[in-house]
């Protein structure tokens, strides 16, 4: 299956909905500048955002600069932050700008501020890394392990109650709604969390645990207790779940549609 383009978005897209807000908006036209419009690319007002914004209470530490630094090791987590963006914008029908998920959506904020934790993590600065990790989860409420892997094109919506284990593996184009747990069954060791193939749905609530797959395409039903892989393209739902069928469509990341009937084969 072909990759999704979000080629469409860009920086200058992103700036010139700040201008437009900040002449609709006077009020806002301070922070539309230091978080958007007095910046020369992507990456610079992310480093803001995120460091400015979400993580204001520094503590003697310059993240800052932490975070500049992780985004000049590896260009990558700006151009997959803004495929994130893009994705945004794509699922979820509230939203109809760029700028008010990049500035404002905590799942967006969240899942960027795991991104530069995962680098320092993975450049051996994992007191670094988990200061941001914690950080991130006394003000958003979303706790995600440093070492977690995450593809591009996540789509975590409204973020509250979000719990993803240290092994798990969350691959590209999939949607995540409030209070998923990713977690372990419990102090067994090596891989022990979840896989999340792409474009999958986990509805709200549910939980997966253990070395498991959820295969490519899967839409996990809210509330639901997963302890078995789920097969690609399929539903599974209830306590514990079970599978309720095949479905039709190869993308339910993209719908965000949880009513089983609108799936089902």
């Amino acid at each position: 299956m072909k990759q999704k383009d979000y080629s469409m978005f860009s920086w200058e897209t992103l700036r010139q909905e700040a201008e437009e807000v900040a002449e609709k908006e006077p009020l806002l036209k301070n922070l539309l500048r230091q978080m958007v419009t007095e910046h020369s690319s992507f990456g610079s007002a992310l480093t803001a955002v995120l460091a400015n914004r979400c993580l204001f209470i520094h503590e003697g530490i310059n993240l800052h600069q932490a975070i500049t630094e992780a985004l000049k090791k590896d260009e990558n987590i700006a151009q997959i932050a803004m495929y994130d963006l893009a994705a945004v914008v794509d699922k979820d029908p509230a939203t109809e700008s760029y700028l008010e998920p990049f500035l404002f959506y905590k799942g967006y904020h969240s899942l960027e501020l795991h991104r530069i934790a995962h680098k320092l993590w993975t450049d051996g600065q994992r007191y670094l890394a988990s200061y941001i990790q914690s950080r991130t989860s006394h003000l958003y409420g979303v706790d995600i392990h440093p070492a977690a892997r995450i593809g591009r094109g996540i789509f975590i919506d409204h973020a509250t109650g979000l719990v993803v284990g240290e092994t798990a593996v969350i691959e590209d184009n999939v949607s995540i709604l409030h209070g998923v747990t990713l977690g372990g069954t419990g102090k067994e060791t090596g891989k022990r969390h979840p896989t999340i193939r792409k474009n999958c749905l986990l509805g709200a609530g549910s939980t997966v645990l253990g070395n498991i797959v959820v295969g490519e395409g899967s839409v996990i039903g809210a509330g639901s207790v997963v302890l078995h892989t789920v097969p690609a393209h399929s539903i599974a739902a209830g306590v514990p779940a079970t599978n309720k069928g095949n479905i039709a469509i190869p993308e339910p990341a993209d719908s965000m549609d949880q009513i089983f009937d609108d799936y089902m084969i």
